[in-house]
């Protein structure tokens, strides 16, 4: 059984930082591409980083950039997400998951999500 585990988020002031990781098992994250993506209700979901299965390469979507750090450790099978300078917006539920490709292109398995708010 395949399970994506999302932890690292809580409440924090603008400015402020926030690691999140991403724990899978089941499955072998290394044979994948992996991203990050947040969700607020009401709107779509974004593709927030990707990372590539070496971890050589990486992608972020608009408001990450500069500003968050994706990276990996396939031996621990897991991916994080390190963001600094939070801001108001970046405010929402956080999931990992394999990528077809960089960009908003999930595969099939969702965790539970770990929320961060970020208070002005």
């Amino acid at each position: 059984q395949v399970q994506l585990v999302e932890s690292g988020g809580g409440s924090v002031q603008a400015g402020g930082s926030l690691r999140l990781s991403c724990a899978a098992s089941g499955i072998n994250l290394r044979s994948f591409l992996v991203g990050w993506f947040r969700q607020v209700p009401g709107k779509e979901r974004e593709f927030v980083a990707g990372i590539n299965w070496g971890g050589a390469v990486t992608e972020y979507g608009d408001s990450a950039q500069g500003r968050f750090t994706i990276s990996r450790d396939n031996d621990k099978n897991t991916v994080d997400l390190q963001m600094t300078d939070l801001k108001p917006e970046d405010t929402g539920t956080y999931y990992c998951n394999t990528l077809a490709r960089f960009g908003n292109y999930p595969g099939i398995y969702w965790g539970q999500g770990t929320q961060v708010t970020v208070s002005s």
